[in-house]
């Protein structure tokens, strides 16, 4: 709780002890002096003994002839008057006193008023958490960077180098724009950051921040939509008012599809709270009213729903693609990492990169990361090769479950799902090398075989993606060559990323999308596509006919089928390498491409494997009921 929130308890607190005060004092006060009772005053007047007395309404105040002072409550007596003025008594009157001061009871009066007002305002402020408070709806969210505190610079940006060079840019023209306007050239008024989540957006408007020298605000998207009307346009324009104040500067947006989104989407119609919102930053980056020198950079991974009027020039004038890095920016981003961790001398970051294709800065943090705590787990003074290979296994394939409880069965059905999957990927020359086999749990899933490419793919071939739906298929086969149909289990299938749908859904992309049927040609064929009308889903009927329909299912069928039988003929003519694989992986549990493939074509098992002594007879009651004598590597 912030000091404003004690300060406004503080007054509550203080108001309430005074109220309490204020009606016990009366009393107080009352009772401090003589109280006598009305009898015993007039007895008192009869005996001569009462001097003199004061008359407030109803209450009497007088001094007894020995000096005592005395207060008493008299009825309405009509003869009282007389009484007193017969027995020589000294009568004054006085209107009746306020008990309390005329300002403090006005406060009183107003007291629960101003408390639920109170009230009102500290739940406001809770739920508005920004500044301006309860009475401030409309004001702008957006901070100010403050350099000195975690400043990033284009050094410690690595792997978008194209990215780098177009932001570079637009920071020269804010620290001279004369060398720009000297030839007529403008400001740009926005830089549009796309690509996938993790790729170091947001880090690159950090380092635009660092490197421009100018001020800096920030926001985000879903800052400007709120649940009253109005609120989002009025924040738009408080934040571009700030903007001019503090220009030249930057207002860096993130996730700008919050408020981004083409208006009129959907049958039912947009949203009108973040359509006025949208129609607003419009109007702002390039209506009437321009905003020289102030420059608008958002980031955003779904260009796609952004309002075609967002990005037409004048508005985002250039679109930087931040994409995930190749094997060179993916080297460099592990360096900028590795700077923060006591790394092992012999640990070669080129071959790190090389072997996490497809990574993110993001990702690769967390590979770093992983390997600096795996390290500290072991109670490592350095982070060495082995935590490496063991974190990037963890990021790819999932956290291992050791304590998960399998039954030998379900260890050995596993173990040639496994094996035909590998052996599979093994007799496919133009699929990717086998990366690690393993029958640990890992994630969701009992085992797992793991591809990497040699190099970074822009794109696959035909008979890349043939050679991947027959890898698809290599477990189900397998189980079905070892343990018959009847016996098969639901390890092929039952979720989005099982073996069945992925081959699935990669037969129907080939067919629909990427135009490789001779069947159908190079066409492209619509799906059910989704729309939202009165907040329901509703699902449109497909763009294609009945006939090309059932022409599409049957081509799919078809390299299904394909893939299908593929696996099976390799796995039938190498069935005695798929017991070698499998048994061998019920020895080891995780073996990595080299060791398969010295299994295979070698017969070779690797010796450090194996924690006991007795390694021969592991391997011989593991391999021996098919009669095979392995080679020890020593």
């Amino acid at each position: 709780m912030n000091f404003k929130n004690l300060a406004m308890w503080g007054i509550i607190v203080f108001l309430t002890i005074g109220l309490y005060n204020m009606f016990k004092n009366p009393q107080s006060n009352m009772s401090s002096k003589n109280q006598i009772n009305f009898s015993e005053f007039l007895s008192e007047v009869d005996n001569g003994r009462v001097i003199q007395v004061e008359i407030k309404g109803n209450n009497i105040e007088g001094v007894l002839s020995d000096g005592n002072n005395f207060t008493t409550y008299a009825p309405n007596d009509p003869n009282l008057i007389e009484r007193l003025s017969s027995k020589g008594v000294s009568i004054s009157a006085a209107p009746l006193d306020e008990k309390m001061p005329s300002l403090f009871g006005v406060l009183l009066s107003w007291f629960p008023m101003l408390l639920l007002i109170a009230v009102w305002i500290f739940f406001m402020r809770q739920m508005q958490g920004g500044k301006g408070g309860a009475m401030g709806f409309g004001r702008s969210k957006a901070k100010m960077m403050n350099e000195l505190k975690g400043k990033v610079t284009f050094n410690d940006v690595a792997g978008v180098e194209e990215a780098k060079e177009e932001v570079e840019e637009v920071v020269e023209f804010l620290r001279d724009p004369k060398k720009f306007s000297r030839l007529g050239g403008k400001i740009p008024r926005g830089c549009l950051l796309v690509g996938p989540p993790g790729t170091g957006k947001t880090l690159l408007a950090r380092a635009i921040a660092g490197e421009a020298g100018v001020p800096f605000f920030t926001i985000s998207g879903s800052d400007f939509v709120e649940m009253f009307v109005g609120v989002g346009a009025s924040r738009v324009r408080d934040m571009f008012e700030q903007g001019k104040k503090h220009s030249p500067c930057i207002i860096f947006i993130d996730e700008i599809d919050a408020v981004g989104r083409s208006r009129g989407a959907g049958l039912g119609g947009g949203n009108d709270e973040r359509e006025q919102t949208l129609n607003q930053l419009l109007v702002e980056m390039d209506g009437f009213d321009t905003n020289e020198g102030v420059i608008i950079i958002a980031a955003t991974n779904r260009p796609d729903v952004l309002d075609p009027a967002l990005l037409r020039p004048g508005r985002f004038d250039r679109q930087v693609v931040v994409s995930n890095p190749d094997i060179i920016g993916r080297e460099k981003i592990l360096k900028v990492h590795a700077k923060k961790i006591t790394m092992a001398p012999d640990i070669n970051l080129r071959t790190v990169a090389r072997g996490t294709p497809g990574f993110s800065g993001a990702d690769l943090a967390n590979l770093v990361n992983e390997s600096a705590l795996l390290a500290a787990r072991k109670n490592k003074r350095i982070v060495t090769n082995q935590e490496f290979e063991e974190a990037k296994d963890k990021v790819m394939m999932g956290a291992e479950r050791r304590s998960m409880v399998m039954t030998e069965d379900e260890k050995k059905l596993t173990a040639y799902h496994e094996g035909g999957h590998a052996l599979v990927s093994f007799n496919m020359p133009s699929y990717d090398p086998i990366h690690k086999a393993t029958i640990i749990p890992r994630g969701r899933a009992l085992g797992m075989v793991m591809n990497l490419p040699e190099r970074d793919k822009h794109g696959h071939s035909i008979k890349y993606l043939k050679a991947r739906l027959a890898v698809c298929f290599g477990g189900r086969v397998a189980e079905e060559l070892i343990f018959g149909k009847d016996n098969i289990s639901t390890g092929a299938g039952g979720g989005s990323g099982s073996d069945i749908n992925q081959a699935t859904q990669l037969a129907r992309a080939m067919v629909t999308k990427y135009g490789m049927s001779e069947e159908l040609g190079p066409v492209e064929y619509g799906e059910n596509q989704e729309e939202v009308f009165l907040g329901r889903s509703v699902t449109q009927t497909q763009s294609v006919s009945e006939a090309v329909a059932q022409k599409i299912d049957k081509e799919i069928r078809k390299l299904v089928d394909e893939g299908y039988n593929q696996a099976k003929k390799i796995l039938t003519e190498k069935i005695d390498d798929l017991h070698k694989i499998a048994k061998a992986l019920l020895t080891y549990e995780t073996l990595t491409g080299e060791e398969i493939e010295k299994i295979i074509n070698k017969n070779e098992f690797p010796r450090d494997k194996l924690d006991t002594k007795d390694e021969e007879k592991d391997q011989s009651s593991a391999l021996g009921s098919i009669g095979l004598k392995p080679k020890i590597v020593h």
